[in-house]
Parts: C-alpha cells; structure tokens; sequence
C-alpha cells in the first residue's frame, strides 16, 4: 500500500485542485453526460465555482498524495444534516475523486479512514455520502468501509445521460 499524505488546502491552492479534479473526474465521469462534461466541469470545476467552495468556512478540502504524487482530491461538509440526525451530528463526504492510476491501491481506504478519524474528531454520529447508482464498484467499496444503503436521490442535471441520474444514500454510524 503507497504512502498516502492528505493535505489541507485553502484558496492558494484553487489551480492544483482543479488540476487534480479535471484529470480525476476526466478518468471517470466523462461518459455520464451528453456533451462530454463540458457544463458540468464549468458548473463544479471553474475557478470561480471553486473558489466559492474553498471560501465556504463548512466545506474541507484536502489533496491527496501517494508517493508524493498527488493523485486526488476529497471534499467534507462538515455540518450536513441527514434524515434524522442534525447537522451537529452529521459529515457528509461529498467528494474523494482518485485518478485511474490511484484505483484499487488502497489510496481510497485510507482516504475513508482519515475521513472518520476527522468526523470522529467532530464529535459527529454518522458520516454520509451520495453515489452513483450506477457506479457499483464505488457502492461495494463503501460497502466494505462500513456504509450501509440508507437512501435514493435523483440528480436533476439537464445535460447528463438520462440512465445516470440516480444515485444511492450511504451512511456509516460512527461508535
């Protein structure tokens, strides 16, 4: 398993996340969407998307390095309210994006391990995410991290391929 090193980022460092969000979303999601991901990087990826985001004072986010190689990105809502726990109580992780060359290295597993230590940290009950339907390898990777179904949503994005927009609700009850 690679040495794994997971920053914090502020603002300063809005043209490395995006660089890093472009070549991991391009090495997965591209397929989703009719005009080949063009309105949706514009809507999350551009620099002014991103720097609302980084200046959210509830949003983390942190690069994710392996072998000194940054190879992703993950995003948490710190304060993010689901079914019937308060937004004290609940984390959502919004984002971990790894690049291809990052897949299936164990690089994810320690991204969900920081992530519930940082919850933990929080005093938070219940770490929660959405994810594609469609994407079953992400489900059973979460499934083996301690998630459990708990929940479907349905994305509302005009320029993305019909058969994509649902999406399960995953949480995992942290002791």
């Amino acid at each position: 398993m690679p040495t794994v090193s997971i920053v914090p980022i502020t603002v300063a460092n809005l043209h490395t996340l995006q660089d890093i969000a472009l070549n991991a979303y391009g090495d997965h999601y591209l397929h989703l969407w009719n005009d080949g991901g063009a309105w949706y990087i514009e809507r999350c990826f551009s620099d002014a998307a991103l720097k609302a985001e980084l200046e959210d004072a509830n949003a983390a986010f942190f690069l994710i390095y392996a072998k000194e190689e940054l190879v992703g990105f993950l995003k948490l809502n710190i304060d993010k309210a689901l079914d019937n726990y308060s937004s004290e109580e609940a984390l959502e992780l919004e984002r971990i994006y790894l690049t291809k060359v990052a897949s299936g290295k164990g690089v994810g597993k320690q991204v969900m391990r920081f992530t519930e230590q940082f919850a933990k940290e929080r005093n938070k009950r219940v770490i929660w995410l959405k994810a594609m339907d469609s994407s079953h390898e992400a489900i059973r990777f979460y499934e083996q991290n301690g998630y459990n179904l708990c929940g479907t949503y349905r994305l509302d994005f005009e320029a993305m391929k019909p058969e994509y927009h649902g999406m399960v609700v995953m949480r995992k009850e942290l002791k």
